[in-house]
């Protein structure tokens, strides 16, 4: 694909002209115009109903939109992914996040061997394991049963299981701590085993190279603490394991490679918590009910793999996303889950969306001309109503919402769930339909008051309504944003399966650890800031 490419083609460019008629449409009249509206722009599948009727869109919009998917090579892009071909093109790998959860007896080839049977060896092994430790039947080295578990990864392998984990908390052994600790900042380790019994802590060690700086230190960290308490470095093995795929380095640790868990390098770190890299949630809430989020994953995968591009959830999801991104110049998408369960999932989508679509290139290594992955972000409601929701609703930037909730609550308790549910519903229409001042004024408000408590309306906003968080629908969720990534990285024609911008930082910072360490006052070669702030650090240091 040539250079401008996506923003000559034709369906683009119809796009831009539906932008100039459309842009100051108000929701207003667009619901006035059409009664039913807010049934005709709905979707109902999978247990979910997706409500995009509060979006400034018209029908020629979506037509337009799924011209654009459809010229975009989508179909043909993701029957490659679901068929094991290597589309992330610069580290040459497949890409299926979609084997780690496909039924036993399917077939997903990856350089002409089926990798279904690989990954449901690894889920038994799994559930062995978490069966063992949920039953007592695994020990400490001092012959005291497990009681405690902590997670030590970084980026995929803490966000996904640390999120998972607060999703699925109604559903795990509370007789069991889990904790999760991935930040090199020594602090993030030291309150996280401050009060817990070395002989009843269990490390789940997540790396799949076993190098990770930051992941390696805490494990390093956790080693010390743990064979100090118990007296020998021979109690590693019973209160270490690994999800990694380097057995050298895992073997190196101390820990048993019998006890090592692993994935492959199909697998992203940002789409691996249903792997092995989910090793403790699969503890904490049991195997049968793991079994199940990865059966609501693959219903979802289905779903988008089947489902026309009019009646499917994360191709509309998707395309509407890229709507007010590309269209609107919409820089941000604020994720605003109404359920206290889901208090980490807005962090989770920031990794899955920013780091799978932050590209600046497209997969010629072309440079862009056109704005690729938002900013994501968001809190539980009502949370966020009594912080942000201000600048939503009366600033001066548009901010497209996706709002999450549930019919039923996992924690009935009178009038709690009505009250959050009022909220939810209150706060798209009053983001749709704003108030005028007219209607300001009618309330007898004071003149002076009247332009401040005016609101424009027409922010746009998706509903996402289910019955109930289960890990089944947990895991459709996540599929769901998953493939809505995967549809918004194939328009805008880029990469969403490496990280390289991850890369430069990392290889910076190991050459200045030694600049921080040595007793030898270093001969710096950096920047004059960089260079300042360096011997700083060190002169402050040596006042400790």
């Amino acid at each position: 694909m040539a250079i401008n490419s996506l923003t000559q083609r034709p369906a683009w460019t119809a796009l831009e002209k539906h932008y100039q008629e459309v842009r100051d449409l108000h929701l207003r009249t667009l619901f006035a115009e059409d009664p039913k509206r807010g049934e005709t722009f709905a979707l109902d599948a999978l247990g979910i109903y997706f409500d995009y009727s509060k979006n400034r869109i018209t029908n020629e919009t979506l037509k337009l939109l799924l011209d654009l998917a459809e010229s975009s090579g989508l179909k043909e892009r993701t029957t490659a992914m679901f068929s094991g071909e290597k589309i992330n093109i610069t580290e040459k790998r497949a890409v299926l996040h979609v084997a780690l959860r496909a039924p036993k007896g399917s077939s997903i080839v990856v350089d002409g061997q089926n990798v279904v049977p690989e990954v449901h060896e690894v889920l038994e092994k799994m559930a062995s394991f978490s069966n063992r430790v949920r039953s007592g039947e695994w020990k400490g080295y001092t012959g005291k049963r497990i009681r405690n578990v902590i997670n030590i990864g970084i980026g995929g392998s803490d966000l996904g299981p640390a999120m998972a984990y607060e999703a699925l908390k109604h559903y795990s052994d509370r007789n069991l701590t889990f904790r999760f600790v991935s930040n090199v900042d020594g602090t993030d380790f030291a309150e996280a085993v401050h009060d817990l019994d070395p002989a009843e802590t269990l490390f789940i060690v997540a790396s799949k190279t076993f190098t990770t700086q930051e992941t390696l230190t805490n494990a390093r960290s956790a080693r010390d603490w743990s064979v100090k308490a118990l007296g020998s470095e021979e109690s590693v093995a019973k209160h270490f394991v690994a999800v990694s795929t380097n057995a050298q380095e895992v073997s190196k640790f101390g820990i048993d490679t019998a006890n090592m868990f692993g994935f492959w390098d199909w697998v992203g770190g940002r789409y691996s918590y249903d792997s092995a890299v989910g090793l403790s949630l699969m503890v904490a809430i049991g195997p049968e009910q793991f079994y199940e989020m990865l059966a609501g994953f693959h219903e979802m995968d289905e779903h988008f793999r089947t489902a026309p591009f009019e009646k499917n959830l994360p191709v509309l999801l998707g395309l509407i996303g890229l709507w007010y991104n590309n269209f609107f110049g919409a820089e941000t998408v604020a994720i605003l889950p109404y359920d206290q369960y889901l208090n980490r999932f807005s962090a989770y989508l920031q990794q899955l969306d920013m780091e799978s679509n932050g590209k600046h290139v497209d997969l010629d290594g072309n440079v862009v001309n056109y704005q690729t992955g938002p900013v994501i972000w968001g809190q539980p409601g009502t949370n966020g109503q009594h912080a942000f929701y201000q600048l939503i609703h009366q600033g001066t930037k548009l901010i497209p919402c996706d709002f999450i909730g549930f019919s039923q609550t996992l924690n009935p308790i009178k009038p709690h769930h009505d009250l959050l549910m009022s909220n939810f519903f209150a706060q798209t229409e009053a983001l749709a339909f704003g108030k005028t001042s007219e209607e300001v004024a009618a309330d007898g408000v004071a003149d002076y008051q009247v332009p401040h408590r005016t609101f424009t309306g027409n922010h746009p906003t998706n509903t996402i309504l289910a019955d109930r968080l289960t890990p089944s629908m947990l895991g459709k969720l996540v599929a769901l944003y998953e493939h809505k990534v995967f549809v918004q990285g194939t328009i805008w024609h880029i990469n969403s399966f490496d990280q390289w911008g991850v890369e430069l930082g990392k290889a910076l910072a190991n050459r200045i650890v030694p600049e921080l360490q040595s007793a030898e006052e270093p001969d710096l070669h950096h920047d004059s800031s960089t260079n300042t702030l360096i011997q700083r650090y060190r002169k402050a240091r040596k006042a400790e």
